[in-house]
């Protein structure tokens, strides 16, 4: 309760400042499979540009409460970023340490029929000569499998604290399960259903104005998906 009770208390306070700093515009693949309300179970999986990225989502879809995939970087170093996102509702993953048992926590939401946030780069794209987007990792098609969650992939063009505006593009949810193949190995199948989101996004891109190049290296970085 008290994660439903902050996220709507951030909303209502924050809504005018987003809207005068964002100035956002969404738009959508098909509007009428998928907009801005989301009913029932859902996994929202988006490309990562910033911090600001859990905002850009939460204004998103504003009648859900977004329970975010969170490195444990947020969790070490500022008090405030620590108390903030443990109030947000996030879900604290040690990427190091190899330790999924984030998943069964996220399972558990998804199973009370709630939202749950991926963003499956792990990482902003800060390195160089790195390229956007960066390999998926593949722990959010595992629960989608298990969870029999939708995927809903939204791309955002990362102009929240630009002088462009903020474009975000909501595609239509993507049923995992329906894409599984018996004759193909989990593995295999992960692997496909990983590549297919990822592809999804690239799409999705072309359709709005970034300042970033997005899915340039499509071919390349897909043979680094692991």
């Amino acid at each position: 309760m008290i994660y439903f009770l902050f996220q709507w208390f951030v909303k209502i306070t924050g809504f005018l400042p987003q809207w005068l700093v964002f100035r956002p515009k969404t738009t959508y693949e098909d509007r009428a499979a998928q907009g801005r309300r989301i009913r029932g179970k859902a996994i929202v999986v988006s490309n990562h540009n910033a911090l600001m990225d859990f905002a850009v989502l939460m204004y998103t879809f504003p009648l859900r409460t977004l329970r975010c995939a969170a490195a444990e970087l947020l969790y070490n170093g500022n008090p405030l970023l620590k108390a903030m996102v443990t109030l947000l509702g996030c879900v604290r993953v040690e990427r190091e340490q190899c330790d999924f048992s984030f998943l069964d926590r996220l399972k558990r939401i998804l199973d009370k029929g709630g939202v749950v946030e991926i963003f499956p780069e792990s990482r902003l794209p800060t390195r160089p000569g790195d390229t956007r987007p960066l390999p998926f990792k593949t722990s959010y098609v595992y629960l989608a499998l298990e969870s029999g969650a939708p995927i809903i992939p939204v791309y955002n063009n990362g102009c929240a604290l630009r002088a462009r505006r903020l474009q975000v593009v909501i595609g239509k949810p993507i049923d995992a399960q329906a894409m599984y193949d018996p004759a193909l190995s989990e593995k295999e199948n992960v692997k496909k259903i990983n590549l297919y989101v990822r592809r999804k996004l690239i799409e999705l891109s072309q359709t709005v104005e970034s300042p970033f190049p997005f899915g340039e290296n499509e071919e390349r970085e897909a043979q680094a998906v692991s």
